[in-house]
């Protein structure tokens, strides 16, 4: 894999042979909620699937653990390096099914509280998304359909 100067992979893991799943099949997904150091805004990427707006998050992976994987998350969807503050807990997946995907699986996502210490100039997801600072109640509108993401946002100590 090709490395950036600060020795971080310039490629995104893809694929699913190395996610990791619980007891009830639950597929496991780490994320960030990446604040400013005073805590006044957040910073939402471009969703590649959905379209909209999303926090920085993706499987954890069998190699390494949560927090690493949504440090990693953080990277390469975003080109953010943070610093962890709080781990924010389990969020079961709430969002209603859609008629064509009732044989897929449920996640649980874990989120961490983090403040962004850099943005990187390139990453490995930059030609995929963009990234964007959001008071409060901007992201908490535009994480409407993704019940998921609100409450890790909602569990955050972000300014509201």
């Amino acid at each position: 894999m090709a490395a950036s100067g600060n020795n971080r992979s310039m490629e995104s893991r893809t694929g699913r042979s190395n996610q990791r799943y619980n007891s009830k099949g639950e597929r496991l997904v780490a994320g960030v909620v990446p604040l400013t150091e005073d805590k006044s805004y957040v910073m939402l990427i471009q969703s590649t699937r959905r379209k909209g707006w999303v926090l920085p998050k993706g499987g954890w992976e069998t190699d390494e653990e949560c927090h690493e994987a949504a440090l990693r998350e953080a990277w390469e969807e975003a080109g953010i390096l943070v610093q962890i503050v709080y781990d924010l807990g389990d969020i079961h997946e709430t969002s209603p099914r859609k008629k064509h995907s009732k044989d897929k699986q449920r996640s649980l996502y874990r989120f961490f509280e983090v403040t962004v210490t850099s943005e990187e100039p390139d990453w490995p997801e930059r030609e995929k998304r963009e990234r964007k600072w959001f008071t409060f109640a901007e992201a908490k509108d535009l994480l409407k359909d993704r019940p998921e993401l609100q409450t890790a946002l909602e569990r955050s100590t972000m300014k509201r």
